[in-house]
């Protein structure tokens, strides 16, 4: 990972090199799974940093390995948000602590296309800038998060994942760093740093796809590579239906301004 990072240093922007730059902190090495990182650490525009060890994000857990469950102990992680839809769900269900607060929130996943439709979807282009500009899911899909993120015991940590943990994950991170007042930069930073640590995913997904698709591989990830331009879909897509941001926070997550607080004083410090 480290040689990665280096040989990434020339091509990615400041602020996207800075978040991959604090990996040794943030990624949590797991033997059953990638892109388990600690949403932590970012800086807020009221100069208040998200607080370390409480909020993770992942990539499919279903097999995490004794060593990976000791892991989820140690963080205390106990309360787990699959956003994965019913039957991509049961496919895979998640390896967990026993005893683990385990919720499906499938809204809108059980239509998103298998594998074998996604040769023609990239053949026709703008699946990913379509996904990201429909609001018709957000809310249930993400409410029983930041409601969870209420009331969750301050000894204990949750963690959210879909099958890749980078774009209804993603979506799920911009969502709550947006809610504690991190950069917009920042936050893209933390969206797009997926494309590096799903690489050995990444790769092997591109080759089934070659070869379904005949397509070759740098078109096939142009059309999957996360961009910043994507959650600017979403967001535009937020103010187009709700007017702002904070309007569609309060009407589909229940977080107006008072819960907005609770958030912030949980999840940020001085």
């Amino acid at each position: 990972m480290k040689k990665i990072i280096l040989a990434l240093a020339i091509a990615l922007p400041g602020t996207a090199f800075a978040q991959l730059s604090d990996s040794a902190q943030r990624v949590v090495r797991m033997q059953g799974t990638v892109n388990f990182r600690d949403v932590g650490g970012y800086k807020t525009q009221e100069g208040r940093q998200v607080v370390w060890g409480k909020v993770f994000r992942s990539a499919d857990v279903s097999r995490l390995t004794a060593q990976d469950l000791s892991l989820l102990e140690q963080k205390h992680i106990h309360t787990v948000i699959d956003f994965r839809g019913v039957k991509e769900a049961a496919a895979a269900p998640d390896h967990l602590l026993p005893h683990t607060d385990y919720l499906l929130c499938p809204a809108g996943s059980d239509s998103l296309p298998g594998a074998a439709q996604m040769a023609e979807i990239i053949k026709n282009g703008g699946f990913l800038e379509k996904f990201y500009g429909n609001t018709q899911y957000l809310g249930a899909r993400y409410k029983p998060l930041f409601q969870k993120l209420l009331t969750l015991p301050a000894s204990e940590s949750i963690m959210y994942h879909c099958t890749g943990g980078r774009d209804r994950t993603g979506m799920a991170t911009a969502l709550f760093l947006y809610a504690l007042g991190v950069p917009q930069s920042t936050i893209e930073a933390d969206f797009t740093a997926s494309n590096v640590y799903l690489q050995p995913m990444n790769r092997q997904m591109f080759k089934g796809l070659q070869q379904s698709s005949g397509l070759d591989e740098e078109t096939i990830r142009k059309a999957l590579e996360l961009k910043p331009e994507l959650l600017h879909s979403l967001f535009d897509a937020i103010r187009k239906q709700y007017g702002t941001v904070d309007n569609f926070f309060e009407k589909e997550l229940g977080i107006g301004k008072k819960e907005r607080a609770i958030l912030v004083k949980k999840y940020t410090e001085s």
